[in-house]
This record gives structure tokens, C-alpha cells and sequence, in this order.
């Protein structure tokens, strides 16, 4: 059996490189039907970010004791092949760069070991210890050419700087030469100015307003233009983004394409845009191509089996169009997967 997660974090992560991982297989109950989704939007945490979100004021108690196994047999409830794991807000900085540099290292190593126990059912996207941009320089590489990371995972700003902001300019242009696939989860920017929005029901209203206005800074920016081969996932289909298109017009001076050529090349996740009020306009708005399955689970998005339903009560999807929300949208972009 795989070192539980505490075991294997006080054994030392910087020991990780050098570690046997004995594969382990997931046995699907005999006749059910094989797990076919791939959950692009799902979350963990090791005990230090757990205690680091704590300290921030940030509520994560789905999250405490996270484990694989309590996420399989989620993800079997939802027929569920493979949850790409992510670090939510607020990452990995409190204000130290080495710190933090530390931090990143570590949720990284212990989700590549997650990937490595469980074949198949699981990917990551790396955290970075942004704001520092000199060490998330470092940690990308090491994420993604030593331990094979799908992907990088961002907050949409880090103090005050959303992520069209030309301090995190080379970080982009490193992103875009290695074609990254760069997944965004919202911080509450708003939280730290206005104490009084730290509760959960404020914290979901700026989680969405802070998705739109990082997609403005890398619209209004050109940063998308410049950075072509970067694919950018937004959570939460959009954050606003589909309600105020037109109001992002203004935002495409630089852009020889046009606002809405960019907004329709980014990938959004179904994590809490599946309601009957929201789908409708987002699925006017995001070709199907570019709409990926996720839950956000397990911090209250909905399981995948909720998820599904909503989508099939509240999308008018045709059965190929949810296949490709469930899964084909995945594994173009990330191919790996199809091993």
C-alpha cells in the first residue's frame, strides 16, 4: 500500500527523487461500468497548506486529512477515470520567499508521488510560490521536466496583481515557449482590503469577479496575443465572463483578433456553472470544444455525479457533446492521459 500521506511527509519529500513507488492499482468492482470522466477541477493538501489557508483565514475543512483513497471512491461514485489535483487559494505564499519556494516544492513532490501510486487516476497541476517570480521560474521546470506535471496551476492575483500584469511577464513568455496549459483557480483579492468578506458566501461572490478581472489584465494587456501557446483554463466557467462580454469590448485595442477570438480559444470548467441559470449563457458563449469537466470537489462544488446531472437537466448537450465535455476535451489537450 502507498506510505500514508504524514508518513510519507515526516519520512522527508526531499528524499522523493530518489524513492521506490510501487504502482498502485485501483480495482473496479466486476460488471460496473469502467470510470470514463476526467475531472479537470478537483483539489488536495498536504497538513502545512491546510495550516497555511487556516492561518489566511481561508476555510478548507473538506480538505483536512485529504487522501486518494477518499477521492477515489468519490470519483468512482461519479464515474470518474482520472481527477487532475490542483493547491486552491492562497497557494503557497505568506510573505517568504524561500519559504514558500519550500512549500511549492513540497505539494509538488507529494502530488507527482500521488500520480506515481495510482496509475492513471490521477494529474496535477504544479503550484508555483508566486509572487515570486525568479522561483516560480524554477519550480515550472522542475515541475514540469522532472516531475511531469499536466500542467501549472495559478491564482488569479497575488497581492493585488492580476496575471496580465507585466511583473509575471516572464514567467508568461516561459509558459508560452513550453506550450504549458496553465490552470487558474480564483483568490479573493477583495478578502485581505475588507475583512468582512472573508465568509464563504463573499468569498464565492469576488472568487468570480477575481477570474474576470485577471482574464481583462491578459486581454486589455495583449498577453494572450503575445503568448499564444500558453492554453488557459478559468474555473467556474468563466468567473462573469459570459454575462459581460460586451463589456470587455474595450478591452481589445491591442488585439489584432478581437476580444471575443481570444475568450473563445481559452478552456472553462463546469465547477459551479452547471445551475440552470448560469449553463445557458455560458454555453452560448464557450464553443464545446473548450468546455472541460470539473467538480471542485472536494470544496463544495458538487461531486461529479451532481455535476453530471446538471449538466444533462440544465445543457440540452447532444450525447457526442457531452462526451467531449466528459472526456475527448481532456485528452486533446492533455494527451498524456490517453495511456
Amino acid at each position: 500500500m502507498p506510505l500514508d500521506r504524514r508518513e510519507f511527509l515526516t519520512a522527508g519529500i526531499a528524499a522523493f527523487g530518489a524513492a521506490t513507488v510501487i504502482p498502485h492499482a485501483w480495482s473496479w468492482a466486476q460488471g460496473a461500468p469502467r470510470p470514463f470522466r476526467i475531472d479537470t477541477h478537483t483539489h488536495f493538501s498536504t497538513p502545512k497548506l491546510f495550516d497555511l489557508a487556516t492561518s489566511r483565514g481561508v476555510n478548507q475543512a473538506t480538505l483536512k486529512d485529504w487522501t486518494p483513497e477518499k477521492m477515489l471512491k468519490q470519483m468512482e461514485e461519479g464515474s470518474v477515470a482520472t481527477s487532475i489535483l490542483s493547491v486552491s487559494d492562497p497557494g503557497v505564499h505568506a510573505g517568504n520567499d524561500q519559504a514558500a519556494r519550500a512549500l511549492a516544492r513540497e505539494a509538488n513532490e507529494y502530488a507527482a508521488r500521488v500520480v506515481r501510486d495510482y496509475p492513471g487516476r490521477f494529474g496535477f497541476f504544479a503550484v508555483l510560490p508566486l509572487p515570486d517570480v525568479e522561483g516560480s521560474l524554477k519550480e515550472a521546470a522542475y515541475a514540469l521536466d522532472t516531475l511531469k506535471a499536466d500542467g501549472i496551476g495559478v491564482l488569479s492575483s497575488y497581492e493585488g496583481k492580476y496575471l496580465g500584469n507585466p511583473a509575471f511577464a516572464p514567467l508568461m513568455d516561459e509558459l508560452n515557449r513550453r506550450n504549458a496549459v496553465v490552470y487558474c483557480h480564483p483568490y479573493c483579492a477583495a478578502c485581505g482590503a475588507q475583512p468582512a468578506l472573508t465568509d464563504a458566501q463573499n468569498r464565492g461572490v469576488e472568487f468570480v469577479f477575481d477570474t474576470t478581472r485577471t482574464i481583462l489584465s491578459l486581454l486589455q494587456t495583449a498577453t494572450v496575443e503575445r503568448c499564444p501557446n500558453i492554453s488557459f483554463i478559468w474555473s467556474h466557467g468563466g468567473g462573469t465572463v459570459p454575462f459581460i462580454t460586451s463589456r470587455l469590448q474595450g478591452a481589445g485595442q491591442k488585439l489584432s483578433k478581437g476580444v471575443m477570438y481570444e475568450l473563445q480559444r481559452f478552456y472553462y470548467d463546469t465547477a459551479q456553472a452547471f445551475n440552470p441559470y448560469t449553463l445557458p449563457s455560458f454555453k452560448k458563449m464557450v464553443p464545446v470544444s473548450q468546455i472541460l469537466f470539473g467538480t471542485d470537489y472536494p470544496l463544495g462544488g458538487g461531486s461529479a455525479a451532481i455535476v453530471s446531472k446538471g449538466l444533462l437537466d440544465n445543457g440540452g448537450f447532444t450525447p457526442a457533446e457531452r462526451r467531449s465535455i466528459d472526456r475527448e476535451n481532456a485528452l486533446r489537450l492533455l494527451p498524456r492521459l490517453r495511456a
